[in-house]
């Protein structure tokens, strides 16, 4: 094992701190577990949406003929079916029909994907059949030879079909990344990884059955999978929101959300809550503290490459650090430098992640694969491991902090300057809920902070006490509210965009 440039008491940790727990996984596939309690409690109500309701033995019956279906027009495992949909109650039909058909879903929310992103999804990942809602079908880019259904508009067959053979490594779903940075990637993401996450502690968020789990994300992002299947392999009964998230939140036992969604929810007004978990973007402390006084918080970290999350952590308002915590179940993770070498404990480097949540890589592009995957050489042969492009380093007692991403690492004067640091200083002045950083130029920096009585003086002055010149922004512009993308993320180019506007109007 290539450890032996460090310490002794080093390769100890790193082994150490580095490998989460071996945990059995009871559902080697995810709707398998959905299959169990629908079996077991036929009465129970599912899910709900605006008004309507539906049981597990009703949803399971609906998947199974919709299922046949898909079989009959020729879909097999190893295929991939277009799920292209709003937040509904035949979204989830959809999904569960095309998993026990054995293919795996293609997720877009059709009301906010562009028909030039809809036709790369369906040509990247080959989806033959594509299931939609009838009201968008005309939206669909249908190439010749396509099947389209309409989930709410066609009659099902009676009877389910033949069950396919699958395996733990077929497919579960593809998510295409956002594609801010380019053309939007494909991760493909097996029933093994999902299972891992989602039936193990603390993944399963201990969801009981009855439990009440708001459905609040879009259905392209792969945290609604936690909220979807997380819920439904475990009992609960998914509350699919309307345009209302608070009012959906109200009600929730355990929710999932990014932390810019769970900001906008006010804590108090959701007694009934007992556990939150975040992901998908830097927690701010504030938000962590206030959550975490009122129910089990959990901050989490793990691009869609390591299935949802691949490190948690229930954080104490006590505790100096907010951390993402350790690996989760059967995973992995290593802090290495350049050279893929481990680090000593302490030293901050890129995280890498190992183990059952490392998915199966991207759609037709051999190029990104071989630079973000590569062989595992601490577990072994037959192991791979991602690249997350997190940097991290190890606590002393074991826990991960994470410190921003290699590309929110940039050089302002000449110096490397790390815009998360910048962004947690402003987080600490008194009444800061959020700060965003952002490289305006090669000479200088630009903060947002909300809400929009932050005193931008005071907040500058904070961050000109804490760190070096270089990092202080040249403007801290306060707002009353962040704006996001449709995948509940802040929206840094939309904040850039505003820079400009107001450097121009102050002009």
């Amino acid at each position: 094992m290539p450890l032996h440039h460090l310490t002794p008491r080093d390769q100890q940790l790193f082994l150490r701190y580095g490998r989460g727990p071996a945990v059995p996984v009871p559902d080697p596939l995810i709707h398998h577990a959905f299959e169990r309690h629908a079996a077991a409690a036929p009465h129970s109500v599912a899910a709900e949406h605006q008004g309507a309701t539906i049981t597990y033995g009703e949803l399971d019956r609906y998947a199974d003929a919709l299922a046949a279906r898909l079989v009959r027009e020729g879909v097999r495992p190893g295929d991939h079916v277009g799920l292209f949909v709003r937040r509904s109650i035949p979204m989830l039909v959809g999904l569960l029909g095309i998993l026990k058909a054995g293919a795996a879903y293609v997720p877009q929310d059709i009301g906010l994907a562009p028909p030039s992103q809809l036709a790369h999804v369906i040509r990247t990942a080959r989806t033959r059949v594509i299931l939609t809602l009838a009201d968008h079908a005309p939206r669909v880019p249908l190439p010749p030879g396509h099947t389209l259904i309409a989930l709410d508009a066609e009659p099902l067959p009676r009877t389910p079909g033949p069950r396919p053979a699958l395996t733990p490594d077929d497919g579960c779903y593809v998510l295409f990344t956002s594609g801010t940075t380019g053309r939007p990637n494909g991760v493909k993401v097996t029933h093994r990884n999902v299972a891992n996450i989602l039936l193990t502690a603390p993944g399963d968020l201990g969801i009981r059955p009855g439990d009440r789990v708001p459905q609040l994300l879009n259905i392209a992002f792969d945290m609604a999978a936690w909220e979807i299947l997380g819920c439904l392999s475990h009992g609960g009964t998914l509350v699919v929101r309307g345009k209302d998230i608070t009012a959906t939140a109200r009600t929730a036992d355990v929710i999932v959300a990014t932390p810019t969604v769970l900001s906008g929810i006010d804590p108090a007004a959701c007694p009934r809550v007992r556990t939150v978990a975040v992901a998908g973007e830097p927690c701010p402390r504030p938000l962590a503290d206030s959550w975490a006084q009122r129910a089990a918080f959990y901050n989490c970290c793990g691009p869609t490459e390591t299935t949802i999350v691949n490190t948690m952590r229930r954080h104490d308002p006590t505790a100096p650090l907010l951390t993402i915590g350790r690996p989760t179940p059967n995973n992995t993770v290593y802090v290495l430098d350049a050279d893929l070498r481990p680090l000593p404990i302490g030293e901050t480097g890129e995280m890498w992640a190992g183990g059952d949540c490392v998915s199966a890589g991207y759609l037709a592009d051999d190029r990104l694969n071989a630079e973000r995957y590569a062989p595992d050489p601490f577990l072994g042969p037959g192991h791979r491991m991602f690249r997350t492009r997190d940097l991290g380093r190890w606590t002393a007692d074991g826990e991960l902090e994470h410190l921003g991403r290699t590309d929110d690492q940039v050089k302002v004067r000449g110096f490397r300057v790390e815009l998360d640091s910048v962004s947690s200083v402003l987080e600490s002045v008194e009444g800061c809920a959020r700060a965003v950083t952002l490289k305006r130029d090669d000479r200088s920096l630009v903060s947002f902070v909300c809400p929009a009585d932050v005193d931008p003086d005071a907040a500058r002055r904070a961050v000109a006490e804490a760190l070096p010149y270089y990092c202080v922004p040249t403007k801290v512009l306060p707002l009353a509210v962040l704006p996001e993308t449709d995948r509940g993320k802040i929206d840094k180019q939309a904040l850039l965009r505003l820079a400009e506007q107001r450097t121009a109007v102050a002009r």
